[in-house]
């Protein structure tokens, strides 16, 4: 019988009081010592031998989703007959630039476009060539803002900027910066590096960086797109209507309005199309969004709960007069303060806009048509509203794909009644 895998949840994680080892399966556990330290350990038994185990560093220096992956990797080596105590110990420390390299080969494989190989690739060899033959352990803070703030020029539309490159190309930079960060914990868990990781922006860069205009969220605090499948899994597991109207939100990369106010007659479940009505959109303009497999699953389970109200996500009715009204948008936002997060709702289209644009070869104005915003005249955007929705269909169905790959055992059905 296989091992259950997951077993732990994010939130289940910082909550976690009780001192011991709390399996997550598959020989990942999280250890909670008595002063109420958490870390990660590995564990596994070899063939004939005796069990062993091998840390895998601090919580939440190390998060639940990246001791997941540090352990999928372990068991490999363990299936292999390799230990995974002396393949990191025995593997030289490589330099910066090789290290990379190495990465790259290690995750090209989730990729299904040879593009993103080459992005990367661009990455390390032009963007961080002043660090590529820094060796992995000496990289430290001011390496990395010799990469952030490299002198570059930027042209567009004829316009000529020349500056820093944090502030002149804030969105390259960021995924420069992230790419970094992930280069550095792959070392971390080959053993070459130790301690805090220099490339990380909260508590870090954050203070040492002045946030480009691009990078600012204002008042929607937003969630790293990295996080998104794991928070899903827990969103799901979620009952109640505001759970699944907040799911759907994040899987069509709507505002909350939108969904809120959205009525039956304008769902068509059969060609999975939701038409929202200009009246109901920001830019003034009818709105149609191609629905993922997921998103139509939940249209047609809340459809089939019989229900005669006006909205889709009914909220209560005035008590002076009874009118109809939709859920409450402040009613999402509880509802994942309550799960332990701070970002709001408006921050995943944030979130989805980052994970296109760093994880896909969709086109950029694809991105912003799905997330309704303006792009070109009005003309050019009829033109694109129309040749653009098979694209928009692939690109939805692909954000929801990637939001629905960490899926818990424990899911709950949907279930009416009033909003939770």
């Amino acid at each position: 019988m296989a091992r259950s895998l997951n077993k732990l949840s994010e939130v289940g994680v910082r909550s976690a009081k009780k001192t011991g080892r709390h399996s997550d399966g598959g020989g990942l556990y999280l250890n909670v010592s008595a002063s109420g330290g958490k870390s990660w350990v590995f564990m596994w038994t070899p063939p004939g031998g005796k069990r062993r185990e091998m840390g895998l560093g601090p919580y939440p220096t190390v998060t639940l989703a990246k001791a997941r992956a540090m352990a999928a990797n372990y068991r490999v080596d363990v299936a292999e007959g390799r230990d995974p105590i002396a393949e990191r110990d025995q593997t030289p420390e490589p330099l910066f630039g090789d290290a990379a390299d190495q990465y790259i080969e290690t995750i090209k494989s989730e990729w299904s476009n040879a593009k993103h190989a080459e992005q990367w690739s661009h990455t390390f060899k032009v963007r961080c060539a002043a660090i590529r033959n820094v060796r992995v352990s000496a990289v430290g803070t001011d390496h990395i803002l010799k990469v952030l703030r490299q002198p570059v020029t930027s042209k567009y539309k004829g316009e000529v900027k020349s500056g820093e490159f944090w502030l002149i190309m804030p969105e390259t930079a960021g995924r420069v910066r992230n790419r970094i960060e992930r280069v550095l914990d792959h070392c971390r868990t080959k053993g070459w590096r130790t301690g805090e990781n220099p490339a990380r922006w909260k508590g870090h860069l954050a203070h040492l960086l002045p946030k480009p205009a691009s990078l600012i969220r204002g008042h929607q605090p937003a969630m790293p797109y990295e996080d998104v499948p794991v928070f899903m899994a827990e969103l799901r597991d979620q009952n109640g209507l505001t759970a699944r109207a907040a799911e759907f939100t994040i899987l069509n990369m709507s505002r909350s309005n939108e969904v809120l106010g959205a009525e039956w007659p304008e769902f068509d479940l059969d060609s999975k199309f939701w038409t929202i009505p200009k009246e109901r959109m920001k830019m003034g303009k009818e709105h149609t969004v191609p629905l993922s497999d997921r998103a139509v699953e939940i249209i047609r389970e809340l459809k089939g709960e019989g229900t005669n109200h006006r909205f889709v996500f009914p909220g209560q009715p005035r008590s002076s007069d009874g009118e109809e009204r939709p859920l409450s948008n402040m009613a999402m936002l509880m509802l994942i303060r309550r799960m332990g997060y701070e970002v709001t709702m408006h921050g995943f289209r944030s979130s989805a806009r980052d994970w296109a644009g760093d994880e896909t070869p969709f086109a950029r104005e694809i991105v912003e048509h799905a997330l309704a915003h303006k792009v070109g005249d009005d003309s050019e955007n009829a033109y694109r509203r129309l040749t653009a929705l098979k694209k928009r269909r692939v690109l939805m169905q692909a954000w929801a794909d990637y939001c629905c790959s960490t899926r818990p055992s424990n899911v709950l059905p949907i279930k009416g009644g009033a909003a939770s």
